[in-house]
């Protein structure tokens, strides 16, 4: 049977699978990332225009380069850390900077991005790590009055939704407060690749593939390996203490049953939470919003969901989620 694809999503499909094919896994991985660079940073055009400005957040004896998107003046109250894809191996804020740009004018909100350390040079746990810091960052007053961790949201696709929900994990474990919440669009949660989305969708036919996927996740787990103890597989451990969770599954993504697992998962936890299945869309849609509108819509219920839970916090309210599909 030939899944439905949205056709926008096809004419982008299309005009993709007609242009050079590159196999990043054979490069240097310097090379890899100035090629990936080149295809991805352009999708950014004509992203909203909004001040942003440039930063350095210390994490242990390096420091990471950050980018805070302001869409209005005024004091930051509440703020949204994002966290990008690239499957632990490419991205950074330049590559995401449209998808953060569309996410703070959604939202209304201001959105701190950081290029964390990436693998294979840097495997688990040092990207957790940056992203740790950089929510100690916001709360010890980096960017002017410090932020309680009630008033930052957390948010990342793919290989960043992984790293986004470890975060909260780590922090509760920790004994941390919590977050107000968090959206994780198509995430990657454990290296599973018996699922029917890999088995569907992982042949080549709809951009990512699960070979990628695999190569991606030994960049990432380096000398650990699939080690089930580690925040690096973050679905294979309790979830109960997580704050509301925004998840997005794109229809095409060998990684949908990742984020219809940790669904069931959540679920089962009794945690707050919030499930969208988008079909006829690939994996590492939302940088396509220029072309394609359920993308747009993809942030836009993200956002959506993230405002309620500030609202939430700030009116004292409660407000109950379950897994739904559009």
């Amino acid at each position: 049977m030939t899944p439905f694809v949205d056709p926008d999503m096809q004419v982008i499909l299309d005009r993709m699978r007609a242009g050079p094919q590159t196999d990043f896994k054979t490069l240097p991985i310097d090379v890899a990332r100035r090629q990936s660079d080149a295809g991805t940073i352009p999708w950014s055009e004509g992203a909203p225009a909004m001040a942003a400005d440039e930063l350095a957040i210390g994490s242990g004896a390096h420091r990471m380069r950050a980018r805070l998107y302001r869409p209005g003046p005024g004091t930051i109250r509440s703020l949204i850390l994002y966290v990008h894809g690239g499957g632990w191996t490419f991205g950074s804020i330049d590559t995401h900077d449209g998808t953060m740009r569309n996410l703070a004018a959604e939202a209304g909100l201001p959105v701190l991005g950081i290029d964390y350390r990436l693998a294979p040079e840097h495997p688990f746990p040092a990207p957790l790590d940056d992203v740790l810091a950089a929510l100690a960052f916001v709360e010890n007053g980096g960017l002017g009055a410090s932020l309680q961790a009630r008033d930052i949201a957390l948010a990342g696709d793919s290989a960043g939704a992984n790293l986004a929900l470890a975060a909260l994990l780590a922090r509760r474990d920790s004994g941390l407060p919590m977050p107000a919440s968090a959206a994780l669009f198509y995430g990657c949660y454990a290296p599973d690749f018996s699922t029917a989305s890999h088995a569907a969708f992982g042949g080549g036919d709809y951009l990512l593939t699960s070979v990628n996927m695999r190569w991606y996740w030994t960049n990432f787990l380096g000398p650990e390996g699939d080690d089930a103890a580690s925040l690096a597989t973050p679905v294979r451990h309790d979830l109960s203490g997580l704050p509301p969770l925004y998840l997005s599954a794109a229809g095409l993504d060998p990684l949908r049953d990742d984020t219809l697992q940790l669904a069931e998962k959540l679920a089962a936890s009794g945690i707050s939470f919030r499930c969208d299945h988008v079909p006829g869309v690939v994996h590492g849609c939302l940088r396509m919003t220029r072309e394609l509108s359920a993308a747009r819509k993809m942030i836009a219920s993200g956002a959506d969901f993230i405002v309620s839970h500030f609202n939430e916090k700030n009116l004292g309210g409660t407000q109950s989620w379950s897994a739904a599909t559009s």
